[in-house]
This record gives C-alpha cells, structure tokens and sequence, in this order.
C-alpha cells in the first residue's frame, strides 16, 4: 500500500461544502481522508509528505464536453494530445463526443474508442454514444446495447435532433436504463446559414445572423417531451438569457432537467468577433452583453449545473478563412479553469460555487466517480 498525503492545504470540496485549511491523505489512488481534522504530525514514515503551502486541493476537473479527432480525424486531436491538455488544465476526466469518423453509434466502435483511450490517455476518457445513427438524425442509434458497452449518455454533438417524433422515442428510451440525453438546443431552420448572433453587430459587419430564439424554441419544445415521457434530459451551451428562465422554470415543477454552459458564454459577448476573428466563432455563437450576464446570474442562482470547456480542436487551415467560411470551435481544456476562477475574482462566484460546476455537478449528472474528496473516491485531485 502506498500512502501520501498532502498538508498544508486550503482544502476545497464542493460536494460537502468544505473550504477550510487542512489536508488529504490518499492511498492506492483513493482518498482516505480529507478537511482540518487529518492528524499531520502522526503520519507514519512510510506516508510520503507533499506540503502544498497554503495553495487550493479540490478534487479534479470533470469536463463532460470534449470534441476529438481521434478515430477518424487525428490530424486535428488525439486521444494522447487531449488528454495532455486536460491534465495541463487541472481536467482528470474528460467525456468525448460521437462525432468521430466512424461515429459512435454502435457498440464495436464505442469498444474501440475505450481500449485506445485508456492505451494512451493519462486521464480518465468516457464516452457518449450516438442518439441517431450516423448523427443523422434521422433514426434512432442502439442505445441499450450503446448503453451496455459504456456509453455515459447519448447525444448528437453539434446537431440538434429536431425531428419531435424522433426525439420523443429517444427520451422514452432512454428511461429504460435511466441515461441522460445531451441536446445541442439550437432550432437547425432559424440558424440556416448564419453564422454570428443576430443584431446590430451582424448588420453592421454584413453577415448573415442566428436570431437568439432559436436556442429557446428548441429548448421549450424539448422540456414539453420530457414532461411527457418523464426523461434525464440535458441542455448543452446554454447563452442565451430566455432560454435560462426557461429551463429555470422547468427546474422550479421538479423535471428531470439539467444545463451547462461554455467558459465563452460567460467571458465574452458578440463583440468579440467585431473584426472578424474566427476564433470566436462558436457553436451556438457568442451572444449580448445582456445574455452574457444572464449565463453568469444562471450560474449564480445554480440553474446552470455544469460548466464545458466545448474543446472543439480545429486545424489552422479551417480557421484562416473568411469568417462565413471558417469553422466553428475553439479550445478550452487548458483555459476552462482559469477562465472559471475569473468569476471568483470578480466576486460573481465563491469559490465552491465555481467549482460544483466542474467536478461534483458532472459527476452527478453522468454517474461518474469523482469530483468529490470523499473517503473512497478516486484522488483525482487538482
């Protein structure tokens, strides 16, 4: 057995409230204890000792929201370059998207896609699975036996699943094995081929905009299905302040729902792509100065659980094109953190409530270990 224990430390843990100076002790990579009352100076001499001197332990970083190349497309991400991010970042897990090449719709791929990650990754890599076959959004994808080979829920990535039917059948299914389904709220026929939020800033630069309702019409209409069939739903990148009263409201008569948001939404609002920086071109597009506080005030009041660094890794070339021609995306693992504090520093969170939504909010969400410095967890730590 092997034990360490790290002292001296301001000790944060989200899950039971914890803020105080103490210290953890580990052994074999679980916690055995952790707050003020860990007798330091009766260690025994085979624990090895790491004083921290007063800096922040917490528990590491959950990032239910990470976009690779690999399989597929390894030119842009692999499962070894991204987990060197994450663990560069504090992130200790990390949850991929289907939307490989091929995608994750069918158990042999999900297989694969955990046998090559747990190869070569230095932090723990989860997977979602498929909601439609091929992301198509056109046929329900194998949930059950999705489910069964390890999918921690099931999502379309980047594309909403618009079809209501469709929709309908996969929140019906998904309770039969109590799984959550992951929606990029977004109505595909409003964004059309825009690519920034609509407003001033859109006329004034010429391009074709996104009216912000689209985020909130999908929304209203999914939490409408799940109070049908009584299903784990999750919104994904919420940036607009409508659809956050929305899904405040639906959270207020007790449904199953859950949201996150992305470091952008918060940090940034639609003037960030006031000359054409493609690297702020996001998925749904950076938002107002009034929606951005909106995201802050939602995390504020817990109606958004989770925060997603939406790592979306995209080569040079794609990005160094005009901006109705550039890709979307941009990284996140390695400024999801600092970004995050950066609400701490402006006083708009304490620092526990900065961090629910990255470790003990995730873990809860998706069923995984972690996040928490209980007696038994991983020490996954940060």
């Amino acid at each position: 057995m092997s034990r360490t224990i790290f002292k001296n430390a301001r000790v944060l843990d989200p899950s039971s409230g914890l803020d105080e100076k103490g210290a953890v002790l580990i052994e074999d990579d679980r916690i055995l204890e952790a707050g003020p009352n860990v007798f330091v100076d009766s260690v025994q001499d085979d624990v090895n000792v790491v004083d921290c001197a007063g800096k922040c332990l917490a528990p590491g970083l959950i990032d239910m929201r990470v976009e690779t190349g690999e399989p597929g497309h390894d030119h842009r991400e692999t499962f070894a370059t991204a987990s060197l991010a994450a663990a560069a970042g504090g992130v200790t897990t990390i949850v991929c998207l289907p939307n490989t090449d091929p995608v994750v719709d069918d158990p042999s791929v999900l297989e694969f896609v955990q046998r090559r990650a747990a190869a070569v990754g230095m932090v723990n890599i989860h997977s979602y699975g498929a909601a439609t076959k091929g992301l198509r959004g056109e046929e329900m994808a194998e949930l059950g036996l999705l489910h069964m080979a390890g999918a921690v829920g099931f999502t379309d990535a980047h594309r909403a699943i618009d079809n209501s039917t469709l929709m309908r059948r996969i929140l019906a299914y998904s309770t039969m094995f109590d799984s959550v389904v992951i929606q990029h709220p977004e109505d595909p026929d409003l964004v059309g081929s825009g690519v920034m939020n609509t407003g001033e800033t859109a006329t004034r630069l010429g391009m074709t905009g996104i009216p912000p309702v689209a985020e909130v019409i999908m929304v209203e209409r999914d939490l409408r299905l799940v109070e049908t069939t009584g299903a784990r739903y999750h919104a994904s990148r919420l940036s607009t302040a409508a659809a956050i009263r929305v899904m405040r409201r639906a959270k207020d008569k007790g449904l199953n729902v859950t949201c996150d948001t992305a470091p952008h939404y918060f940090a940034l609002n639609e003037g960030a792509v006031t000359d054409y920086r493609t690297f702020a071109k996001v998925s749904p597009p950076l938002k107002s100065e009034d929606d951005r506080l909106a995201v802050v005030a939602g995390l504020a009041d817990g109606t958004i659980d989770a925060i997603v660094s939406d790592h979306t890794p995209r080569d040079p070339d794609s990005k160094r094109l005009t901006f109705e021609l550039a890709e979307t995306g941009t990284l996140g693992l390695e400024t999801l953190l600092p970004v995050t504090l950066e609400l701490v520093n402006n006083r708009a969170l304490s620092m526990l409530a900065a961090l629910a939504p990255l470790t003990c909010n995730p873990a809860r969400i998706l069923g995984l270990p972690g996040g928490t410095l209980a007696k038994g967890a991983p020490a996954d730590l940060v």
